[in-house]
């Protein structure tokens, strides 16, 4: 849904309203796009969601070398 700012101005409960459910508002001055009004979803993170995505080598700590950094850099 598209909206001028004075009209948001006068509607926004309506506007929150619709944004809970679901349908993105976007506010726009003069025909041109502004800000975007979308419902924030509250997740609880999950402890533990990311085990096993991720491996690593016995010697992940270990300092890198003056060469290693160089190459780094150059990317």
């Amino acid at each position: 849904m598209k909206v001028d700012i004075q009209e948001a101005k006068t509607q926004l409960s309506r506007l929150i309203e619709i944004a809970l459910a679901g349908e993105d508002v976007v506010i726009s001055k003069a025909g041109d796009p502004l800000v975007r009004l979308v419902r924030i979803h509250h997740g609880k993170p999950v402890l533990g969601a990311a085990a096993g995505a991720f491996q690593s080598t016995e010697d992940w700590d270990k300092p890198l070398t003056d060469a290693e950094i160089a190459e780094l850099l150059r990317r």
